[in-house]
């Protein structure tokens, strides 16, 4: 947070107010009554909140003030969207929107220029997608937009690929107990169901050489083509579990093989 306390927009940031959580119910019951002033002060005491979110997109070469700019409109909009009933805390539910927001801003101004038309029926279905969510509390599949949308499912799928920001596969997603999940580990290899993959690499000796349960996990990682999410799913353990199995299992068989 140091390199922000600064002065951004005409906000100084060293001198932001904190609020607690009493603070923050009571001026919400205010807002919601109308109270212009209240929802002023509550903006102001979650601006850490948008700071804090903002220091993600640090490099992405995009001027700060208007980054910060950019996250305020999603903190409003989370404040004119937050459901009180949901029993879950604002900055829980405020902390996508801010994102969210952010990466519009960071997508419409990429150097790959997108066509406006794509752009809309990219925003469309994303802003869809939350309202069903809301509704059901599920997330709707392509099929349940397009019918929402009127809008063929291939043309949802390729709007929403062209507004996607690169990230690296090595990006962390999640981590457990120190051990990170990377997003090449939620990825599935279709290559790997090819039987040429198990003839060219003489494997067997050293996969049997594994526990009954690292067997498996090789087994459908790199035989079935499966997440680490669909293992975990399938023998029952967390996902953090599969990746240091898997890991320990490459290893055990890359020390047998070499």
């Amino acid at each position: 947070m140091a390199m922000y306390k600064v002065e951004i927009c005409g906000v100084n940031t060293s001198q932001l107010p904190l609020l607690t959580n009493e603070e923050k119910v009571e001026l919400f019951r205010k807002i919601q009554e109308g109270d212009r002033k209240a929802r002023e002060r509550f903006i102001k005491g979650n601006l850490r909140l948008v700071l804090s979110i903002i220091q993600r997109f640090s490099g992405s070469g995009e001027n700060v003030d208007d980054l910060f700019q950019i996250g305020c409109i999603g903190l409003m909009k989370a404040i004119d969207n937050f459901d009180t009933t949901l029993n879950v805390k604002f900055s829980t539910y405020a902390v996508p929107m801010i994102i969210g927001e952010v990466r519009r801003y960071l997508r419409d101004n990429n150097s790959i220029r997108v066509s406006r038309s794509i752009r809309d029926t990219a925003y469309k279905a994303i802003y869809t997608k939350e309202a069903m969510m809301k509704e059901s509390d599920k997330e709707p599949t392509v099929e349940e937009l397009a019918a929402k949308l009127d809008i063929p499912a291939q043309d949802i799928v390729f709007a929403l690929d062209a507004i996607q920001s690169p990230v690296s596969l090595y990006e962390p997603v999640y981590a457990e107990s120190g051990d990170n999940l990377y997003i090449m580990d939620q990825i599935s290899d279709k290559k790997n169901k090819e039987d040429k993959w198990v003839e060219q690499i003489s494997l067997k000796a050293a996969i049997d050489r594994l526990s009954q349960r690292e067997h498996r996990i090789i087994e459908l990682r790199y035989f079935e083509g499966k997440t680490q999410m669909e293992v975990a799913q399938e023998i029952q353990i967390s996902q953090a579990q599969v990746s240091r199995l898997e890991k320990r299992a490459l290893k055990s068989m890359k020390n047998y093989l070499t």
